[in-house]
């Protein structure tokens, strides 16, 4: 789907032909990311989508190549972020930087029809107007993300100075960041590096997958941490950030992540909502003061007590 038009938050897209017979609201999600497809099934049933320039109210209508789809989404300066008194795990805080520990099952930021309960909510509530305007009013002071699912340690930046400076380390792979995750199957090596590329998933556009089509290198380097019967907890050590990368790279090497029901198997062999992942260690050069500062957090209760079991 190429976007030929984007203005006024008004979005006109052609259906390409690996796109027909996608329905409706799915191929919108799948090219609108800021939007939940809660909020674009909405907009459907309210009629502020067209389809060849008619109304369509189905958000099951399936579309077909060359179909021309409009949507209208209502001005961002409606959805007023709100802060909200939500405890934080304040790790580290300066005049520039603040690193917090996120929980399991919290959205790093809001998007729209999902706007309350998140990170971003809770951070606008502790730092005010004292965040970077870079990422705009819905992602203000973000300078990376994790899965709602995944827990551990974020950093947010107070001006636009430290957010590029950030930013720029991101770019240049020299942020350290080690996440503790639970996978399936044992490992006959100790350690290894996954060095294969990530793009989208080009028979379900709803994951992204290891493949050489629109893709960008990414690199995951592991160590088996402790052997535990039929599952392995291991380090994963990022050296580039694509989305969900150590999830897709973890389930290519046929060790996917215990509670991923996205790219591990349907049926899982243990009780848990959401992937086993925690970004227990990050490390970077604070911008301003040139020091290199490295934090970390354990893995949080409820993954521990899942560990304690298997022990026993």
């Amino acid at each position: 789907m190429n976007q030929i038009e984007n203005q006024f938050k008004n979005y006109q897209f052609i259906i390409e032909e690996d796109e027909k017979g996608t329905r409706l609201d799915l191929v919108l999600s799948l090219h609108l990311t800021e939007t939940s497809r809660s909020f674009i099934q909405k907009l459907i049933e309210g009629g502020a989508v067209r389809v060849n320039d008619k109304i369509c109210l189905s958000k099951k209508e399936k579309v077909a190549a060359l179909d021309k789809i409009e949507i209208n989404i209502p001005e961002p300066e409606e959805l007023a972020i709100e802060k909200e008194n939500i405890p934080l795990d304040i790790v580290y805080e300066d005049d520039d930087v603040l690193v917090v520990n996120k929980p399991r099952g919290m959205v790093v930021h809001p998007a729209i029809g999902n706007y309350t309960g998140t990170l971003v909510n809770a951070i606008m509530y502790h730092l005010g107007d004292r965040l970077s305007s870079i990422n705009g009013v819905i992602r203000p002071g973000i300078v990376h993300r994790i899965d709602k699912d995944t827990s551990g340690l974020l950093m947010i930046a107070k001006n636009n100075l430290v957010h590029e400076g950030l930013s720029k380390q991101l770019a240049e792979h020299s942020i350290t960041r080690k996440y503790i995750a639970l996978v399936y199957n044992g490992f006959s090596e100790d350690e290894g590096t996954i060095d294969a590329p990530i793009g989208r998933n080009p028979k379900d556009r709803l994951k992204q997958a290891v493949t050489r089509e629109n893709s960008k290198r990414a690199v995951t380097h592991y160590k088996v941490l402790e052997r535990l019967g039929k599952y392995t907890l291991i380090e994963a050590q990022l050296e580039t950030g694509r989305t969900h990368q150590i999830r897709v790279h973890m389930s290519y090497i046929k060790h996917p992540l215990v509670g991923d029901l996205v790219y591990g198997p349907k049926k899982q062999t243990i009780s848990v909502e959401g992937q086993l992942l925690h970004a227990k260690v990050l490390g970077f050069v604070h911008p301003r003061t040139g020091e290199y500062m490295e934090f970390e957090r354990d893995i949080p209760e409820a993954f521990q007590k899942i560990l304690d079991n298997l022990r026993k």
